[in-house]
């Protein structure tokens, strides 16, 4: 379903599990900054409500969506994060830029998170026009941030539910 048809920032919390003593990061663009930092409102509204500590939210800025993925390697070799959520807002112009960087981007973040083990996720809000990004930031079709939030902490537990499995007995 294409995010026209539902709203981002819908989630069921009763459905998410908690975030309690989760590490999360966010790199986040400057480009676009009055998108980006919409999109970090929402994430961070979202990962206090699931139970993630305020204090381990960590946010780092970048220039641009292309270099979201490089802040992700960095906060994944430098810091003890459990996940890295990137934020970051692209605009169709004129030429095939937009192309080529969210390709690079999208491509970059898939890599690092394979090879990292650890959730990077792709917060990055792709439009052809700044009406649609406005309404993919917290206008009427939610916010991409929130979704990126609620993401982070289902990967999180997931990746902590295989690498710590349930013993049983049998076969």
């Amino acid at each position: 379903m294409s995010s026209k048809d539902q709203n981002l920032s819908t989630y069921n919390k009763d459905n998410c599990p908690s975030g309690k003593g989760m590490k999360i990061h966010i790199a986040i663009s400057e480009w676009n900054s009055d998108i980006t930092l919409k999109l970090l409102e929402g994430a961070r509204s979202a990962l206090i409500e699931l139970d993630v500590d305020p204090s381990n939210i960590e946010v780092m800025h970048v220039p641009g969506t292309f270099e979201l993925p490089f802040a992700a390697k960095c906060l994944i070799k430098s810091h003890n994060t459990d996940a890295v959520i990137c934020l970051g807002c692209v605009v169709k112009g004129d030429t095939k830029h937009d192309d080529y960087i969210n390709n690079a981007v999208a491509n970059g973040i898939t890599q690092l998170s394979l090879l990292s083990d650890k959730p990077v996720i792709f917060g990055v809000v792709t439009t052809n026009d700044m009406q649609q990004a406005i309404d993919r930031s917290g206008g009427k079709h939610g916010n991409k941030g929130t979704e990126a939030a609620v993401t982070a902490v289902k990967m999180v537990y997931a990746t902590q539910q295989m690498n710590n499995p349930k013993k049983s007995i049998g076969f």
